[in-house]
């Protein structure tokens, strides 16, 4: 990770109807926008999911090494094109944001 072993995540919940959240996601990686994204310093991560008791929603879960790396994406080219795409399947957004720091006290609950 990053100095300070932390890194910052947000969750963005994209919400359609009829399907367009998966589509939207789909074709955010056949474009390579999503592998694009990927490819920026300091992205640490970019996957979407999508709820079991909500196929209408695709959650992002998209993480940095720090607040200037999002700021350097924000104002890339590929936010016009996500926009675009957003705009395209009429999605709606809800966001999370967390700042994660290891504590090694979690470590004996996990199994690896």
């Amino acid at each position: 990770m990053h100095e300070g072993d932390y890194m910052i995540t947000v969750n963005l919940y994209y919400k359609g109807i009829n399907g367009n959240a998966r589509a939207f996601a789909d074709e955010m990686e056949s474009s390579g926008i999503a592998d694009a994204i990927r490819a920026e310093e300091g992205n640490l991560r970019y996957e979407y999911f999508q709820p079991l008791n909500d196929p209408e929603i695709v959650l992002l879960i998209d993480s940095w090494s720090d607040q200037e790396a999002i700021d350097v994406h924000h104002a890339s080219p590929m936010m016009k094109q996500l926009a675009e795409l957003r705009d395209k399947y009429d999605l709606h957004m809800t966001v999370e944001r967390f700042v994660s720091e290891e504590y090694e006290s979690d470590e004996k609950y996990l199994r690896k």
